[in-house]
């Protein structure tokens, strides 16, 4: 125990909250801060995801020009997606399917899933081992139909600036199902400008379309926000360590991810060089994006027995000068 200190909240914490007000009205927002300079807002009606990243003071993430939207505005066709999609530090996609839509196996998919409009059930956080802890699960379940589940455990570091998220997915289904999931963590200014490095140690990097290739001498280079640009993505293969960074110069900050890529074996760098949308992707998965039925046709696509789970662990680290 502290004398100086009535509650713990005086130095770290967390602490919950309603959003009132426009589409995310009613929005249950996580507002966790570990006492040594990193804060993250978790949405948990949306998959427990991390919509801001902050550390000592400055905005890590990109926010989406729709701002918050709540669950009830979705819309599971197409890309209609992209009118909810946020962005934030996180938006997990899946868990049915990423990327593209397409029609699969008779099944008529949306761009990057539902999973990210589910609310979490049996959210809990608890003070343990040095870290603060986020227990929840998201249930992407239905009658006649998938039943996967998702158990999500966010662990936010007391001793330094670090958090993992580690995900358990979950087939509660009597059949074989695919399975796909894609942490779509995306950057933003100031943390992103035209001066961040980023360094991505890869050992190979494909551009997605043509429009890539006619870029990818310059895909680690950021630019000022051009009117008009077209994304570009870039896949990335690594062979022993999957990381990914972004360095800002001028103010002596950055973070790092850190991730298994035997276990998630599809990374994706998004250039989106736009004006107001203006972000980058670091993205590792198990899948790439380019729609389910091209994963099952390459051999990528993942599947799980009734009963089976599999796990998955991504680590984050703020990086500074100091």
């Amino acid at each position: 125990m502290n004398p100086y200190i009535g509650h713990d909240s005086q130095c770290y914490g967390m602490e919950e909250h309603l959003l009132v007000g426009g589409r995310g009205n009613g929005l249950r927002l996580l507002e966790i801060n570990n006492g040594k300079g990193l804060e993250l807002t978790v949405s948990l009606d949306r998959a427990a995801d991390i919509s801001r990243l902050r550390y000592k003071g400055i905005n890590m993430s990109y926010f989406s020009p729709c701002g918050y939207v709540a669950p009830a505005y979705y819309e599971a066709t197409g890309d209609n997606w992209l009118k909810s999609f946020t962005a934030g530090f996180l938006t997990t996609c899946g868990l049915q399917a990423v990327g593209t839509p397409c029609t699969d196996d008779g099944e008529e998919l949306p761009l990057h899933g539902s999973i990210a409009n589910i609310p979490a059930e049996q959210a809990y956080w608890l003070e343990e081992n040095g870290c603060l802890i986020l227990r929840a699960v998201i249930k992407d379940e239905a009658i006649f139909g998938r039943k996967l589940r998702l158990s999500r455990e966010l662990k936010i570091s007391l001793q330094e600036n670090s958090f993992t998220i580690q995900d358990t997915i979950e087939n509660t289904a009597d059949v074989k199902q695919p399975f796909e999931i894609l942490y779509h963590m995306n950057m933003g200014y100031p943390l992103l400008d035209e001066d961040s490095v980023v360094d991505i140690p890869s050992i190979d990097v494909t551009p997605r379309n043509e429009h890539a290739a006619e870029d990818i001498a310059h895909w680690k280079e950021m630019i000022k926000p051009q009117a008009g640009y077209v994304e570009r993505c870039y896949y990335h293969k690594f062979e022993k360590e999957g990381r990914a960074s972004i360095w800002q110069p001028k103010l002596g900050q950055g973070l790092e991810i850190l991730f298994d890529p035997a276990e998630l074996d599809g990374f994706v760098e998004w250039k989106m060089m736009g004006v107001r949308d203006y972000v980058l992707g670091l993205e590792c998965g198990n899948c790439l994006p380019d729609g389910r039925d091209v994963m099952r046709k390459t051999g990528m696509l993942k599947f799980l027995e009734p009963g089976e789970k599999k796990t998955y662990l991504v680590t984050v680290r703020m990086k500074d000068s100091n």
